[in-house]
């Protein structure tokens, strides 16, 4: 924009496109920050970036100590440490009706012969799980739940609940007092916290769950603090200097600590008096200050815990038993199909909007056209709607009564309505399917699943971006992104040069994948990530993977005949040859990478981003580094990230490790990291590493 001219008057025109500018960053910057959901690319953004830098230098009387080119960055937020937990804090198991109650106690007398137990039943609380730790009575630390082994650090937060205590209620408290519990936001404070948004013109919460997690999720605890947030504690984690041998022991005893407990359950010695208790649930729970939707069924012999172990999801001396789901009536307005990156073609309900179970729903699954066809439904019906243990919701039934005559049968095309083609159902299979693999629906799907984070991760494609290159011929396959340049990616909309660049970054440096998740990328039926990994440790290269035969496949434990049979009908099909050919060729990694079978599992929890340009090693071998120590590879810096590598020109994310107080590592401290060295000190000249709380101690069992 020309030299400085600091001695002559800013013109209007500067001035006020200077105060857009400041007001259009500081938007931007809390929409990314805080709120996690950007409107704006980073090219976007560092072009406004650069606009107000020019004015600001040509008028440096422009300049205001709240700009953006002043500070490091919007207001900083300490990020949420990370907490692991000695023992993970598992799910529940669901049962949904008495039989399935039943086959549960039925387990039990199998894997417990000698009898001598009972249960006890609480009311299931529709909640955020948190755990709390006590060290000599005195509140230590509260987390959330998070996957289940990690959790993040809201003590702050959780010390504004006034039902949590802050020291425990007892005499000779234990050395570790771990519990474990639900964050609720009690049923009358939610209606009044909703009034109160609405007449400020804010957003309504969608249920007293969402409100919850959402004002955990906040990072100064002032503002949790205006929360009217209630908890209930029915568990523990890891304990010292505590024996309890019954679970309605421990009930007693947080009790009588202080803490909030269930304000009902039932004692119960055997099948008759659990199903008792079980039907006479439903007929309180509108007493109870929170939402319920179930009964949870524990053992009370805690003694009997360790030896009836855990699945990889849940206890087996715990389930849940949930009642009738939430259901609402609608008009079936239409029946579209969705295809599916296998060509599935799957039918779509869509309906006239109703509120279910705090959302408005629009579309719900109708499963396959057999499925229609039994339950005869059709378009204009008046249909039940409902959610029944999963997200998803779906139409259960059909009120043939209020029929007019109007409504029409729903009809299966012969052809795929994305590309046309014709469509097809394999015997003994209820999917139709289209059998033009060149469909662009398929591509696309397929393409975002190759590009997903556990298989290839490759950075800055989206669905848009992908749309775009399948409609103008530019990728017909997976393979064909290895193959996109500069000048291809050129006439795209909304692409600047720097995200094309961005982009091919991304594609490159996923040739250097681990070969697991080559293995997932390829879609093969009836192969997750799990049995994907499984491969990798049974076979060193995706060539050694397609020549084996069923029988070999089968052989290994945890494949069953279908997957193995899915595999080897899938690698011996001439399209599969030609594409493991082409990615030979584009230079993808085939190979299973050294030391991908490590023991070692120092970074387990831990979230890295890379930026700049490394020169120790390549990229791509340094996020195997990571992977293969346990470690998380992301894109972008966020208050959940651990550490920013940085190498040469690390541009603006480096600056946002900064403005988050993200540590921040050189080239020669993450090489140090990866041969067992330490972090850096806070004084080092990094940021300081944010510490992880390891709650396990060698040599204890867990309670």
């Amino acid at each position: 924009m020309g030299e400085k001219t600091a001695s002559s008057k800013p013109p209007a025109a500067a001035q006020t496109r200077a105060a857009q500018l400041r007001e259009l960053l500081a938007r931007h910057d809390r929409l990314y920050y805080i709120e996690d959901r950007p409107e704006i690319s980073d090219y976007d953004y560092d072009q406004l970036y650069r606009e107000l830098a020019d004015i600001e230098q040509r008028y440096p009387a422009l300049q205001t100590s709240d700009s953006p080119t002043r500070r490091v960055g919007g207001a900083p937020l300490p990020a949420f440490r990370p907490v692991r937990y000695r023992r993970p804090m598992l799910s529940l198991a669901n049962t949904y009706n008495r039989d399935e109650l039943g086959d549960f106690c039925a387990r039990l007398a199998r894997l417990v012969p000698e009898g001598g137990y009972s249960f006890v039943v609480e009311p299931k609380i529709d909640g955020v799980a948190v755990s709390l730790r006590y060290e000599d009575g005195l509140l230590a630390l509260g987390s959330s739940r998070g996957n289940g082994e990690v959790g993040d650090d809201i003590t702050a937060n959780l010390r504004t609940i006034r039902s949590i205590p802050l020291r425990l209620a007892v005499a000779s408290p234990p050395a570790v007092l771990e519990v474990r519990g639900e964050v609720y936001l009690p049923r009358a404070e939610f209606a009044a916290l909703n009034r109160a948004r609405a007449a400020a013109g804010e957003p309504e919460f969608a249920n007293p769950r969402n409100a919850a997690a959402g004002s955990l999720k906040l990072l100064d605890a002032r503002e949790v603090a205006m929360r009217p947030l209630a908890a209930i504690f029915y568990g523990c984690g890891e304990t010292s200097g505590l024996e309890l041998l019954e679970h309605a022991q421990l009930l007693r005893y947080l009790r009588a600590a202080g803490l909030p407990t269930p304000p009902r359950y039932w004692e119960c010695p055997d099948l008759p008096s659990l199903l008792a208790a079980v039907d006479a649930l439903p007929s309180v729970r509108a007493e109870f200050p929170f939402e319920t939707d179930g009964a949870v069924i524990k053992l009370n012999q805690r003694q009997l815990y360790e030896r009836l172990g855990v699945t990889s999801k849940s206890p087996r001396w715990a389930v849940a038993y949930k009642y009738a789901p939430s259901r609402a009536a609608t008009r079936l307005r239409g029946i579209t199909l969705q295809v599916g990156r296998t060509g599935a073609l799957t039918p779509v309900a869509e309906l006239a909007p109703v509120a279910l179970a705090g959302s408005t729903i629009e579309r719900a699954t109708l499963h396959n056209a057999d499925e229609i066809a039994r339950r005869d439904i059709r378009v204009g019906d008046l249909v039940t709607v409902e959610k029944a243990g999963d997200v998803i919701p779906a139409v259960t039934a059909v009120d043939t009564a209020a029929r007019t005559g109007a409504e029409k049968p729903f009809v299966m095309p012969d052809h795929c309505p994305a590309c046309g083609g014709s469509i097809s159902r394999r015997p003994g299979e209820i999917a139709w399917r289209c059998e033009n693999l060149h469909c662009p629906a398929q591509v696309k799907r397929w393409i975002l699943y190759f590009a997903g984070r556990d298989a290839m991760d490759i950075e800055n494609l989206g669905e848009a971006l992908t749309d775009q290159l399948v409609d103008r011929g530019l990728v017909k396959d997976p393979v064909d992104l290895y193959q996109l340049t500069a000048q291809a990616l050129a006439g795209l909309d909304r692409l600047g040069p720097k995200s094309a660049d961005n982009l091919l970054a991304g594609i490159a440096a996923s040739k250097r994948r681990p070969l697991s998740n080559l293995i997932f990328a390829l879609g093969i039926r009836h192969v997750g990530l799990g049995m994907a990994r499984v491969l990798e440790r049974h076979f060193d290269s995706l060539d050694a993977l397609a020549r084996a035969d069923r029988g070999q496949l089968e052989g290994i434990r945890d494949i069953g005949p279908v997957a193995a049979a899915s595999m080897a009908e899938y690698f011996a099909a001439p399209r599969t040859v030609s594409l493991i050919r082409r990615l030979h060729e584009a230079g993808v990694n085939l190979r299973r990478l050294p030391g991908t079978l490590t023991a070692d599992r120092r970074f387990a929890g831990r979230a890295f981003v890379l930026t700049g340009a490394l020169a120790r090693m390549p990229r791509a071998q340094a996020e195997a580094e990571i992977r293969r120590r346990g470690g998380r590879v992301t894109s972008a810096v966020s208050a959940k990230t651990d550490y920013a590598v940085a190498g040469a020109d690390p541009g603006s994310k480096l600056q946002r490790a900064l403005k988050l107080g993200v540590a921040v590592l050189s080239e020669d401290e993450f090489a140090a990291m990866l041969s067992g060295g330490s972090a850096p000190a806070p004084d080092s000249g990094a940021a300081p590493a944010k510490e992880t709380p390891d709650l396990r101690r060698p040599g204890e069992l867990p309670l």
